[in-house]
């Protein structure tokens, strides 16, 4: 059974494979795992997720990075969501997560590893604000969010595919991220590396936070490798295929 793994960065995708996979491309990185880069939002990864199950995808991952919620979660802890949180209406979609591949997951995975499962709720943007993140997290009891794994999980959904998201803290929910990163994307989320370094230049002061946010991301892409080296057996029931719901 061929697994697809829907990334939304290229420095994610380097946590699974040493191949480069350029935005909108994929590539088997063995006979049954295929890995697209869908770059950022909901929209692009609605895409990758359709062109993974087009080359054979019988079943969805969403891999990648999160942005903490709850102030227990650390960069480089692990969360394993039980289920999705949509922002448009908050609505609580528990049934999108495969119940026996995430308990399969947390199995296999708490010999070497710690996490926390969870609400992973949608973002439409990136939220900057210590007081955002609280807010979200008081409104909707997530521990986490991000801008793709919902749109994953509703591809999945449509072509009754079971679905896990595989998400590692990348900003705790105690830290205000540098007013660069929102300074410098553009329409599709992408970082421009000229916008970035032209408005450091101009506000030095943003340095000290984007050093820190980049030792956070290597944790997290640290987690990330470790749980890669058990991808294949992650991906594989012990008892056959696993449920949709």
């Amino acid at each position: 059974m061929i697994t697809g793994i829907c990334v939304a960065l290229p420095e994610e995708i380097g946590t699974l494979t040493s191949r480069k996979i350029d935005k909108g491309c994929y590539a088997f990185t063995s006979d049954t795992i295929v890995v697209a880069c869908s770059g950022a939002g909901a929209s692009n990864a609605q895409t990758a997720s359709r062109l993974l199950i087009e080359q054979g995808a019988k079943q969805l991952i969403s891999w990648g990075c999160a942005g903490a919620l709850s102030q227990t979660l650390q960069p480089g802890n692990l969360v394993l969501a039980d289920s999705l949180i949509d922002s448009n209406d908050c609505t609580d979609l528990n049934f999108c997560v495969s119940s026996d591949w995430h308990k399969h997951a947390e199995t296999l995975l708490s010999d070497f590893i710690t996490f926390q499962s969870g609400k992973l709720l949608e973002s439409c943007t990136i939220v900057e604000k210590v007081a955002d993140k609280n807010r979200l997290h008081s409104q909707s009891g997530a521990v986490a969010l991000d801008m793709e794994s919902i749109a994953i999980a509703k591809v999945a959904r449509e072509n009754n595919l079971p679905f896990l998201a595989i998400r590692v803290i990348a900003d705790p929910a105690d830290m205000d991220l540098p007013r660069a990163i929102n300074h410098s994307l553009d329409k599709e989320g992408d970082i421009i590396l000229v916008k970035l370094l032209l408005f450091i230049i101009r506000h030095p002061s943003e340095l000290p936070g984007l050093i820190m946010l980049g030792l956070h991301f290597n944790a997290a892409k640290k987690t990330l490798r470790l749980i890669s080296k058990k991808l294949e057996l992650l991906s594989k029931s012990p008892k056959g295929a696993f449920s949709i719901t």
